[in-house]
């Protein structure tokens, strides 16, 4: 049996997450605990209005079988996705209660329905007042060490809520999760890729939650300063190599573009520097280096061109690209793939002061690009123009940014798909293998010169807003400037940052999309 103790990230003192990750290989009927959960499908494949839901465990433990033999011949439970049916004192099994989770038809089975299975089971025991909880390994040969992972990290990531600073705020965190998985009698290969994949799960789920925690911290509690610290925290924790800078290195490496955004906050912006360099990396490694950008706007009014008050509160998640970042890296450094990475996240407010930009000024980026303001709003494209920049400088040779760039990625797309550009084919197809592994929805988009032509200036070389039609196209076009030939991947993440209502698997709040499709995609190389 093996066990971690859950950490997140956050600064010395404050840990959000402290439940006990447990994998066993004991006997299912002999566990005793609260609450002991197995996972469900439906293997029904008729078409027919007629055809009855045929429900079947996803385990091989006849003792289980015969505890819920009833429940699932009565017809009631249909093992549907997320549905619930929990049986008090089972006959035969150790276990105070048994929790049966559908994941839906079998034939569509996947690891997202695993991953949010695992999840449904955590957020049903955590209202229950049950602190502790052993879930089933779905016994499927083919998927066994995929499955370990998927439902790990869907254990973490429902354990997170956002109600941090509730004064009555009650810990309802679970204390315990056990992954228990099938017997494998000898043999040393399979037991070791599920062991494999349950540390992957734990790694991949707190970074995760650590890129929630971020983006969950109001803009008070949260300025660009603060971010900068949390980012080295938790870098010194992980073994990373970082650096943190501010208004001056701004002006040492003529990134316009970055501090006319945050000329008009009394808050100083911070520049933030992530290295990983894999162990034992030759000096003349001429590979490929991969550069991660991330949009840090920590508290978004809209600057001059100010928002409407309706839902300005919710602008302190301008920062969720810089924290998938920051999130991606974390785990890296866990995982150690045989890559060097570079993470840089343009941390900033942008605020409506007397010495703010305004539409209608032309501010000079790094690259020596003028832009022409015509919408202060359209101030994520301006920092991660300076990010992209600066990557390069620093070595990158392939790059992938993400940000809450525009709402017309969510009129798009809605909040079902991010939406992901790319100027290489070979770049985008490892990024849609990553997607594929991971189970994110990104929905590609279309770059082009129609859309580079909206955004030509009369005064300047291009001015940072393309109109009202093709938003979110003509915001990736003007990346895509700063990015030239540089194989580069886009991600507009606006519409999935944030969950506006909990899910049976998730709690409302911050998402944390990207971090595992980023990580995907730099281990792909």
């Amino acid at each position: 049996m093996s066990s971690v103790d859950s950490f997140i990230g956050l600064p010395a003192g404050e840990r959000i997450g402290i439940m006990k990750t447990e994998l066993s290989f004991a006997n299912l009927a002999g566990i005793e605990t609260e609450l002991l959960v197995v996972l469900a499908v439906d293997t029904q494949t008729e078409k027919s209005p007629d055809a009855k839901p045929q429900p079947e465990l996803l385990t091989s433990d006849e003792a289980v079988k015969a505890a819920a033999a009833f429940v699932l011949a009565s017809g009631e439970y249909k093992a549907g996705a997320n549905e619930t049916v929990l049986i008090h004192a089972p006959t035969g099994l150790a276990a105070k209660r048994l929790l049966v989770v559908g994941l839906g038809k079998k034939s569509k089975l996947a690891s997202p329905a695993v991953r949010n299975g695992a999840g449904t089971a955590v957020r049903f025991a955590k209202p229950r007042g049950i602190r502790e909880l052993v879930l089933a390994l779905p016994d499927i040969a083919e998927y066994t060490a995929r499955s370990a992972r998927a439902v790990t990290e869907g254990a973490i990531l429902a354990d997170f809520d956002p109600d941090t600073y509730r004064s009555d705020r009650k810990d309802q965190s679970m204390k315990q999760f056990v992954l228990a998985a099938p017997q494998v009698a000898e043999d040393n290969a399979a037991t070791a890729a599920i062991e494999a994949a349950f540390a992957e799960g734990i790694a991949i789920g707190e970074s995760q939650n650590f890129t929630r925690s971020l983006v969950n911290e109001p803009g008070n509690k949260l300025t660009p300063t603060i971010l900068g610290q949390r980012a080295a925290a938790m870098a010194k924790a992980v073994d990373l190599g970082w650096e943190v800078h501010s208004t001056e290195k701004l002006h040492e490496l003529k990134m316009g573009a970055f501090w006319s955004v945050s000329q008009g906050s009394a808050e100083p912006p911070a520049l933030i520097v992530l290295r990983y360099v894999p162990e034992g990396l030759p000096a003349d490694h001429n590979g490929p280096v991969l550069g991660l950008v991330g949009k840090g706007i920590t508290f978004d009014t809209g600057g001059i061109s100010i928002k409407p008050s309706d839902n300005m509160e919710k602008m302190k998640y301008d920062m969720a690209g810089g924290a998938a970042m920051l999130g991606a890296m974390r785990a890296i450094a866990l995982l150690k793939p045989r890559v060097p990475v570079i993470a840089i996240v343009c941390a900033a407010e942008n605020m409506p002061d007397g010495k703010a930009y305004k539409p209608g000024d032309v501010v000079t980026a790094m690259s020596g690009k003028t832009i022409d303001v015509i919408n202060t709003d359209a101030e994520g494209r301006l920092v991660l123009a300076d990010g992209l920049t600066y990557a390069k400088q620093l070595g990158a040779t392939h790059l992938i940014d993400a940000a809450t760039l525009t709402g017309a990625i969510g009129v798009a797309l809605g909040t079902h798909n991010s939406g992901v550009f790319s100027n290489d084919e070979d770049t985008f197809a490892k990024f849609q293998a990553a997607v594929a592994a991971t189970g994110e929805k990104f929905w590609r988009m279309p770059l082009g010169e129609e859309y580079a032509e909206q955004i030509k200036s009369d005064i300047a070389d291009i001015k940072n807003t393309g109109g009202r039609y093709g938003g979110a196209s003509t915001a990736a076009e003007f990346l895509h400037v700063f990015a030239e030939d540089t194989p580069w991947i886009h991600l507009d993440i606006a519409g999935m940052a944030w969950i506006d209502d909990a899910r049976p698997y998730i709690a409302k709040g911050p998402s944390g999309v990207a971090v595992r499709s980023i990580l995907e995609w730099v281990r792909s190389y």
